[in-house]
Formats: structure tokens, sequence, C-alpha cells
């Protein structure tokens, strides 16, 4: 599979999922989450991201976005190389991570099968965007966004997740700015 953000509309809606590598659990940690949340504020404060919906789960993020500039494959890959520096330096730093060692060796050892690495892997490579070219197909990928928190058994209820933007979307006050659908 090509490693390429596959972005064919500049100016489209998309939905993209991407996960740690192996799946692991990082953002078990409220401190990871932090980053992720930082950094899509900075998305679209300082690169032209729109955001509309979000979800973080422990091992992988949903996102609906567009790009102001008609870049989303430079807006995607600059969030995911910030971030996977940022949340590999606050797991090697961190006193308390009960699992620095095992998440580092595993960051590691999928760093050293990826030729484009130099040290740690933290993001698969793998994503495909799907652009969202119908009101249908995007009220259903919303609702996929806001209902994994849901069917993986952590929320009875999308809006009670903190890391998603389920709460805009009922009158509540998320983490993160959002635009509307």
């Amino acid at each position: 599979m090509s490693r390429k953000y596959k972005f064919l509309n500049k100016q489209g809606l998309y939905f993209v999922s991407f996960a740690t590598v192996n799946w692991i659990d990082v953002f078990t940690r409220p401190a990871y989450c932090d980053i992720i949340i930082e950094s899509l504020t900075w998305c679209k404060a300082n690169i032209g991201m729109d955001l509309y919906c979000w979800c973080i789960m422990p091992n992988h993020v949903h996102l609906i976005f567009s790009a102001r500039d008609n870049n989303p494959e430079i807006i995607l890959g600059r969030f995911k190389e910030y971030t996977a520096k940022q949340i590999i330096k606050a797991i090697s730093e961190n006193p308390q991570e009960s699992r620095k060692e095992w998440m580092l060796w595993m960051f590691g050892r999928a760093g050293a099968k990826s030729s484009n690495v130099s040290k740690y892997q933290f993001w698969q490579h793998n994503n495909k965007p799907i652009e969202l070219w119908s009101p249908h197909v995007i009220e259903q990928k919303a609702d996929y966004i806001h209902s994994n928190p849901v069917v993986a058994g952590f929320v009875a209820e999308p809006q009670h997740w903190r890391y998603s933007s389920a709460i805009d979307y009922c009158d509540g006050k998320g983490l993160i700015e959002i635009e509307f659908l």
C-alpha cells in the first residue's frame, strides 16, 4: 500500500482515521490526549485546518476536516509528524509511565522496519482519506466518529466521551472549537 496520502480533491471535506503502530493503547493517559488536542488547535489557528468532527480513542484518532488552503495532505502530514515526536518525547520523559520501555521498544522496532523513519515510528503509515461528497455520507461518518466510544463500551452516550466533538453537536462545549457540518 502506498504511504502517500491520497487527497484527490484538495478542496474536499475528508474523513480520516489513523492508528498507532501495532494499535498500542497510548491515549489512555490524558497527557498524551492533550498533545493531540493542542496540535489540532494549533493546526486550526496556524495552518488552515477546518475541523468538523474529531474523536481520540485509546489507539487511534478520527477526524472530519478540510483545508482552507487546499492542502489537506500537508496539514495531516505535519499534524502526524509533530504529534509523533511530541508523544514519544512525553512518553520517554514521563517517570510514571509504567509501559515506557515496552512502548519505546515497540516504536523503535516499527521505526527500524520503516525506510522513512529515523528512530521511532508512532503512527501507522497507511490511512485512507475518504472524501465526503454527500449529506448522507457526511452524516454517516460523523455518527460513526461520535458513536465509536459507545460501541467500544467506554460510555453510554456519545457526548459523555471527553475526547470527542460529540458534545458540541449536543449543545455543549467541547475541548476544541469546531466548524459545524
